[in-house]
């Protein structure tokens, strides 16, 4: 059987490899280590078909080791054991090059699973190389995640994707002997979504059904191709555009749109964990301190969701979408955080004022740490004023409480205990 384009055209060398210059440029941190054969263990982190198995295979060629590969969907702890025997039996493991394990999807791997990588990591009898789509400080445990590097692999740029399908018409020979001529590529960049890999098959699939010499236009590819796509492709362009839509909706406070885009992406197979974290991150930027018990619901449903999964989970997701729809929305706490780090970085590292300093010796005691400080429990209903931002910046309101029931709540509150000092 002929191997599929993506794979025919796989990059062998680093020369060769389009795209991730920040990683294997000229200055690039991962080709110095390449170079130098000092490959620690390393997660890549990126989207699908950006080149992540490919750059492992191409580590493994250059440094001139061993090379073992798992995929997480398939391999269970029993398979990750044999694999790192045989890793220590192979001749890596008598010099200083340990040999390369590649997993593939590593957030699929369970608790257990990762654990199993532990000592053959620590102990250095192989170089784990990761794969993950997903977020690794979420789906690769901390123990795991502390003894590796990880790097963030970028989709690839129009540039990339353009000079990718042009080696496709040079340097492969099926493809070439078509001598089809590339007029447009929105389309197939567009439903590429950035996945190289995807690009090709798509271009493949587009080439095998067109006659000799013929002219690729825009139409042409939605004729031939786009029939072909799903409705939802949760690593493409249309996952971003519905999570978008998804999130909005929630946002501007319509629980039937919400319900429709949620069932858009369970249909399509969307990782439950990730819609859940959405939740929990829009359940405190969007609604915030108007409603707080939202955050709790959120959380409450991405613990759950964890544990129960599909299909069940699409009624919890429902049930938390749909309050998180009708609660009322601020934005201020996310607000006071954006400006609260903008003054951070324009002003830097000011003083801690001497009043509110901790006081652990007499030293710092008798040069005033601590001095002044008014306990605010031994006062009238717990509040005693007093200064504590540094005094370059003092009197700088940074959270303005948003017009709802709740907030407007805190207002008075603030108002009763600081009158005019911050503007309430």
């Amino acid at each position: 059987m002929n191997k599929p384009l993506a794979e025919r055209l796989r990059p062998k060398s680093l020369d060769d490899y389009l795209s991730q210059q920040h990683l294997i440029g000229p200055k690039g941190v991962l080709r110095q280590q390449i170079k130098q054969g000092t490959i620690p263990s390393i997660i890549f982190w990126g989207p699908p078909g950006v080149g992540k198995t490919t750059l492992a295979n191409i580590i493994a060629t250059e440094t001139d080791r061993p090379f073992f590969t798992l995929s997480a969907i398939s391999s269970g702890v029993k398979d990750v054991r044999e694999v790192i025997e045989k890793a220590k039996k192979s001749d890596g493991l008598f010099t200083t090059k340990s040999p390369i394990l590649f997993i593939d999807e590593i957030h699929r791997f369970s608790k257990s699973q990762q654990d199993s990588l532990l000592a053959a990591v620590e102990k250095g009898w192989v170089t784990l190389i990761g794969a993950t789509t997903e977020n690794p400080s979420f789906e690769v445990i901390s123990a795991l995640l502390s003894r590796c590097q990880v790097y963030i692999l970028k989709p690839f740029s129009k540039k990339d994707l353009v000079a990718l399908l042009k080696r496709a018409m040079t340097e492969d020979k099926t493809i070439s002997a078509k001598k089809v001529k590339l007029k447009e590529t929105e389309a197939l960049l567009r439903l590429s979504g950035g996945d190289a890999r995807k690009l090709l098959n798509i271009f493949e699939l587009l080439v095998n059904s067109i006659q000799e010499g013929e002219e690729i236009t825009n139409d042409l590819v939605f004729d031939k191709v786009q029939q072909n796509t799903v409705l939802y492709d949760k690593s493409g362009e249309q996952h971003y555009d519905i999570v978008s839509a998804f999130i909005k909706s929630i946002r501007g406070s319509d629980p039937n749109a919400a319900v429709y885009w949620l069932a858009r992406m369970i249909e399509g197979g969307e990782d439950v964990k990730f819609i859940a974290r959405r939740l929990l991150i829009l359940a405190s930027e969007d609604i915030g301190n108007a409603n707080p018990t939202a955050l709790v619901i959120a959380n409450n449903t991405f613990q759950a969701v964890t544990t129960i999964g599909y299909p069940e989970s699409r009624i919890i997701l429902s049930q938390c979408v749909t309050y998180l729809a009708t609660s009322p929305k601020s934005n201020a706490s996310y607000i006071a955080i954006n400006q609260a780090q903008s003054l951070v970085k324009k002003t830097g590292n000011l003083s801690v004022p001497l009043s509110i300093r901790n006081a652990p010796t007499k030293l710092m005691k008798d040069i005033g740490y601590g001095e002044d400080y008014k306990y605010a429990h031994n006062y009238e209903n717990n509040f005693a004023p007093a200064e504590f931002l540094p005094d370059e910046i003092k009197n700088t309101t940074l959270y303005q409480p948003g017009n709802n029931q709740r907030e407007n709540a805190q207002r008075e509150f603030l108002k009763k205990r600081w009158k005019d000092k911050y503007g309430y």
